[in-house]
């Protein structure tokens, strides 16, 4: 999985698509009517109309509804869950500077330990080169 930025990225881009895939939803399957006393349903060729609209039941319809709903509110909290965790929201300037100070301290030492191994190494297989060739057939 990728760093926190990333998984947040993905997040705001999987909810855009989750609102684009409610609004298709509802657009395609809700039911032709008025909602106001001057509203009116355009007349449209019957082949037409199958292409744009596919009414579902009011029960279906209200239920999948809720469950759009239901997703569109556990990615959004999927999404506060990432930002709360992000590095710097409760660090201040000085908190952050001093934790890549650290950090430049430990690769530091780090490096250092890795230095040490490669010369022990290279020490190790001097001695060992020496002794190979110190070694003679009986």
């Amino acid at each position: 999985m990728g760093d926190r930025l990333t998984q947040l990225q993905d997040a705001v881009d999987q909810l855009a698509q989750q609102f684009v895939a409610c609004i298709h939803y509802i657009n395609r399957h809700h039911n032709l009517e008025t909602l106001g006393p001057n509203d009116m349903i355009r007349d449209v060729p019957k082949e037409q109309d199958q292409q744009e609209v596919a009414p579902h039941p009011p029960d279906v319809f209200r239920a999948a509804q809720v469950e759009l709903a239901q997703d569109l509110i556990t990615k959004e909290q999927q999404i506060e869950l990432l930002i709360s965790i992000l590095p710097g929201l409760d660090n201040s300037e000085q908190d952050q500077e001093r934790n890549i100070r650290e950090l430049e301290d430990e690769l530091k030492a780090a490096d250092a330990q890795r230095r040490e191994a490669v010369r022990e190494r290279e020490e190790a297989m001097a001695k060992l080169d020496a002794v190979i060739r110190s070694v003679r057939r009986p």
